[in-house]
């Protein structure tokens, strides 16, 4: 069962500067932002490509509150997984690694927006796909 799980030791670095640079609350609340939004693109991550764990340490009620469960389903419906499938937490780690980059690599590149504005593009993007 998850617990737990550390970033690369590259994303320890990139959560705290998200963080300061977007503000929108604590490391934590990136780091779910970014798990989600790496989930958001589709990809099926390969179990053989994971990246070190030197990086932020994060326990399960910490990256995910009170909502845990539906994160949790979010990977497992991604991968077709039983909630307690031994690899959830492989799944979910490289996820928040993947999109930690994904969204620094956005960020980078547009130097002068805020955080609200960079949320906001991005659900008017995602809403703006379902119709």
């Amino acid at each position: 069962m998850f617990t737990q799980i550390k970033t690369s030791k590259e994303n320890k670095e990139i959560v705290s500067h998200l963080t300061r640079k977007l503000g929108l609350g604590t490391e934590n609340i990136i780091a779910r932002i970014a798990y989600s939004y790496s989930l958001s693109k589709g990809n099926q991550l390969d179990l053989n490509n994971i990246e070190n764990s030197m990086g932020k340490e994060y326990s399960k009620s910490v990256l995910f509150g009170d909502y845990a469960d539906i994160y949790i389903a979010m990977v497992c419906t991604h991968y077709n997984l039983y909630k307690t499938d031994k690899d959830i937490a492989k799944y979910i780690k490289m996820h928040v690694d993947e999109g930690l980059q994904l969204l620094y690599k956005e960020v980078e590149e547009r130097s002068n927006i805020d955080g609200f504005d960079f949320l906001s593009e991005k659900i008017n993007d995602g809403l703006s796909m379902t119709i």
